[in-house]
């Protein structure tokens, strides 16, 4: 059998390498390097990540044992604690927040008060309406108020009252009480996966990207341009395969197909993302690896010190922002923060973070119900419209592999 994946990103590279010895697998890529928005980019000897931060950990040992046994070995990658931090009214306090009690109480005694019998207060029933219901639920009022609503508008852009809460799940921590007052005592600590991380001891990200890639038949320099379906799926009108795999974004799939009914472009034109604008910067040494900035005075809403991430350290950090920015305006606003030196490249992304609005569940379920009733299987952070980390866009690699494999093995 004949595997066409659309898209090299980190989750058709893990495809192609899971499948690689069953099938027959190409690899249609648009730029001329693997990798997506995982990719570096070279500036001055710096791996500068164009879209986000990208590091790896998993709670999933099947990802582990995949990236460490088969792509690159553990000896390759130094871990990392994250060690990060929130710039909260005027003040440098721990991440995350629930957990900085005490911190606040030096400065704001009546804040950190509210906030706690907010928190011990409030009653989570596991049903939300919207993103703000789950954090004055899972958080309590106040909290919610002063940091996590004022930083999700920032971050997506939207108001949470008008998003979906889906895309929390294992990616905020979110303490129950028990924890919560541990953090009050000073025994408690954030636990999520990227807690702490692996990074390649290259100082580059890179190297997993390119370990990934290793032994695959990609073709490069191909944008993807009709899909058609006859006794074999036809891409370009030139590349013929038995099943194809896409990762493009659910939004744009739909409009590459023919015949498509009109209901199914209805949905996917309703499916919303953010581009993201950010800057490298030469910057002050700091042993933290990011700092998240809520305020809506600042344009950034976040700081990636990628040179923490390094073996030596050096003092280079990530500026981030929703929206389309130009270089002077990045420019402009860290001129205000003494910390960041000198802004060394910029760049906008196309798609980077999807919105969970109020149509994501109606139109994502209408768009990924019809590919599935046609044969084609959409799948990671932008095929699925997730907000997906790099561990689990190979976590639905293995899955989707293993279930390909066997249905085939069944029909032999």
């Amino acid at each position: 059998m004949r595997i066409g994946i659309l898209g090299g990103g980190i989750t058709g590279l893990s495809l192609a390498q899971l499948l690689k010895d069953k099938f027959e697998v190409d690899v249609l890529e648009e730029k001329l390097v693997p990798g997506g928005i995982a990719r570096t980019k070279n500036v001055n000897g710096i791996a500068y990540h164009v879209v986000g931060g990208h590091c790896f950990n998993s709670k999933h040992q099947d990802v582990l044992d995949f990236v460490f046994n088969q792509i690159l070995p553990k000896e390759n990658w130094n871990k990392i604690n994250r060690n990060s931090s929130i710039l909260f009214k005027g003040n440098e306090i721990g991440y995350p927040i629930e957990y900085s009690l005490k911190e606040i109480f030096q400065f704001d005694k009546q804040l950190a008060i509210n906030i706690t019998a907010d928190f011990l207060n409030s009653i989570d029933d596991q049903k939300y309406d919207n993103l703000e219901e789950w954090f004055i639920k899972k958080f309590g009022l106040t909290l919610s108020n002063e940091y996590f609503i004022p930083y999700n508008t920032k971050i997506w852009n939207k108001h949470p009252k008008n998003m979906d809460p889906s895309w929390v799940k294992d990616t905020l921590p979110t303490p129950d009480k028990v924890s919560f007052f541990e953090g009050l005592i000073g025994n408690s600590k954030d636990n999520m996966p990227h807690a702490e991380f692996y990074y390649p001891k290259s100082n580059n990200q890179n190297t997993f990207i390119d370990a990934l890639a290793n032994g695959l038949n990609i073709i490069y320099n191909t944008k993807i341009e009709t899909i058609i379906k006859s006794d074999k799926w036809i891409i370009n009108n030139q590349y013929k395969y038995d099943l194809i795999i896409s990762t493009l974004p659910l939004n744009i799939l739909p409009t590459l197909l023919k015949n498509i009914p009109e209901n199914i472009l209805n949905s996917a034109s309703k499916l919303k993302y953010n581009r993201v604008s950010n800057g490298l910067w030469e910057s002050e040494m700091t042993n933290k690896t990011w700092t998240y900035l809520p305020e809506k005075e600042n344009l950034f809403h976040r700081y990636i010190h990628i040179g923490s991430f390094f073996d030596p350290q050096k003092g280079y950090t990530i500026t981030e922002t929703i929206g389309d920015h130009t270089i002077s305006e990045i420019s402009k606003d860290g001129e205000n923060d003494p910390f960041l030196k000198n802004l060394l490249d910029h760049n906008t992304s196309e798609h980077a973070y999807v919105v969970f609005d109020e149509n994501y569940k109606d139109c994502t379920e209408s768009v990924k119900n019809y590919l599935n009733e046609i044969g084609i299987n959409s799948i990671g952070r932008f095929g699925e419209w997730q907000y997906y980390n790099m561990d689990v866009c190979i976590k639905q690699s293995i899955d989707l592999s293993k279930k390909l494999i066997a249905d085939y093995i069944v029909k032999q």
